[in-house]
């Protein structure tokens, strides 16, 4: 891994569709609109996008932490945009602002951090768990 700057940005867009609505992921009554896990997917996904650059071959980065709020709702149709920005660094340790907005409004935002892996070291601990 490459030194990672602060202030490092990375974005990530998605069409909200049918199957990221809330009424697909919990309860059937709930209404037609963006569900919040796939929200905070779309913002994990501008921050690995963010740190992309500064990773070696073989690496990647694995979320640990989220803590967002999700205070609009978005209906089918519209493109959510999220950015990231590496706000801390320490050791494999990155730290993020997050926030997404459907176009019209901001939607979410919060914290988010990630730990930088080894993909070859990850798949050999995985596999001996699903030894077990």
């Amino acid at each position: 891994m490459r030194q990672i700057p602060l202030g490092a940005r990375g974005t990530s867009t998605v069409r909200v569709q049918p199957e990221h609505l809330a009424d697909r992921f919990k309860d059937a009554i709930l209404p037609q609109v963006l569900a919040t896990p796939v929200m905070i997917l779309i913002m994990e996904n501008a921050a690995l996008n963010a740190i992309r650059p500064f990773l070696d071959a073989g690496e990647s980065a694995v979320g640990t932490a989220v803590d967002v709020q999700h205070f609009a709702a978005t209906p089918v149709g519209y493109d959510v945009c999220a950015t990231a920005e590496v706000i801390n660094v320490e050791g494999k340790r990155v730290d993020f602002k997050v926030s997404a907005s459907d176009g019209i409004e901001e939607i979410g935002s919060g914290t988010h951090q990630r730990i930088v892996i080894d993909l070859r070291s990850f798949n050999e601990r995985l596999a001996k768990k699903r030894s077990y």
